[in-house]
């Protein structure tokens, strides 16, 4: 029974480490790939090949696309110049190495400082000054050979990513994307029950805060990558720029929902206004949770009729709330609160709606993609 517990607990931990499970078995298909095609070929400087391509190796197609033509761009900029400079400074004494690397570093250097995906440049020129196969067959031809492994280290590396368990950065944005919702709907129902008067704990809200800004930058970054592939035309997938944009639309209403939401309402606000904020907080959380499921398994949006209902319905209490003559006593910031909130609900609202019309969005392309 308890080995069977324990099996149960490891293949769960397995099961929810897919991703990163992927990713290791392609690093390694790649480092292994590409040392074999070195040996095969007999390349003099072949362990670069199989460096290379681990490096390469990314979580989705598009992050190693962008990490083969860094690293390429790199090698190819300083292999030439950390060439030139081995080839035309005199470099037998200490002091000739020195001014070599001072006249090899200074612009590699620069260069990547300017144009970060050069950074690779530098490490590379400083490698063609000191290698010890660059002295013995010439730096001409070590330049040579070390773009030409480099180059098949990039190729071994997109190429397994294209058919080893591929991920495409697309999937891995609207995971993200979904995280980034699901966590929105926590966000709201703590601020919302703090304006209730029913906290759950302000160290929950410090806890989710930031969650939400690694989630959104994590979207982001997928997204940049999703971009690339799209350029690549290794993907139909949508532009995933305005489902981006729209999450942190969203995340600027929840914010301004949370600063209304700073300190529970009066007792003779929330006899009024409770059950109505509470049916907008359920609905709310009911709407995030459901879009972030359809972000995940990319299938159409859920209806919103029942949020909308509950926001009109907040929103047709406060406007009674105004007339009502017991509002007159209340202190104007007090009562400011609730028009503040209803104000960020609105505007919520619009947001989330666009939110929807992208999940739409992506759904239908997803399911043309597959059906293509």
């Amino acid at each position: 029974m308890a080995w069977s517990g324990w099996i149960g607990t490891a293949a769960g931990r397995i099961g929810a480490r897919q991703a990163e499970l992927k990713l290791a078995l392609r690093v390694t298909v790649a480092g292994t790939l590409a040392y074999a095609i070195t040996k095969f070929f007999s390349l003099p400087q072949g362990y670069w090949a199989a460096i290379t391509a681990v490096v390469v190796t990314q979580a989705s197609l598009g992050g190693s696309l962008k990490a083969a033509i860094e690293r390429f761009l790199g090698t190819l900029a300083g292999a030439a110049y950390g060439g030139l400079v081995a080839a035309l400074v005199p470099h037998e004494s200490p002091l000739g190495m020195g001014l070599a690397v001072i006249l090899g570093l200074f612009p590699l250097a620069l260069l990547a400082s300017i144009w970060p995906s050069f950074r690779v440049a530098p490490v590379t020129g400083l490698i063609m000054l000191l290698p010890p196969t660059g002295q013995a067959i010439g730096p001409i031809s070590a330049a040579v050979d070390r773009v030409a492994e480099i180059t098949l280290g990039n190729v071994v590396g997109v190429v397994i990513s294209l058919f080893v368990v591929p991920a495409r950065a697309h999937t891995l944005m609207m995971e993200a994307a979904a995280r980034v919702v699901s966590l929105n709907a926590g966000l709201i129902e703590l601020h919302i029950s703090e304006l209730l008067a029913e906290p759950k704990g302000r160290s929950a809200l410090q806890t989710i805060h930031p969650r939400i800004r690694a989630a959104l930058k994590k979207a982001e970054a997928a997204a940049e990558e999703a971009a690339r592939e799209r350029r690549s035309h290794l993907t139909g997938a949508p532009d995933p720029e305005p489902l981006i944009r729209t999450l942190y639309r969203v995340r600027h209403d929840l914010v301004m929902i949370g600063r209304a939401s700073a300190s529970p309402l009066p007792e003779r606000i929330l006899d009024r206004l409770g059950p109505s904020l509470r049916a907008l907080r359920d609905e709310t959380c009911a709407l995030l949770l459901d879009i972030a499921q359809s972000l995940r398994t990319r299938t159409p949006p859920p209806n919103a009729g029942t949020f909308e209902a509950a926001l009109r319905a907040f929103m047709s209490e406060t406007e009674s709330l105004r007339s009502h003559a017991f509002s007159q006593d209340l202190p104007y910031g007090r009562f400011g609160q609730v028009f503040a909130l209803g104000f960020a609900f609105e505007q919520f609202r619009k947001n989330v709606s666009d939110l929807l019309a992208r999940t739409e969005e992506l759904a239908q392309k997803g399911n043309a993609e597959a059906a293509g």
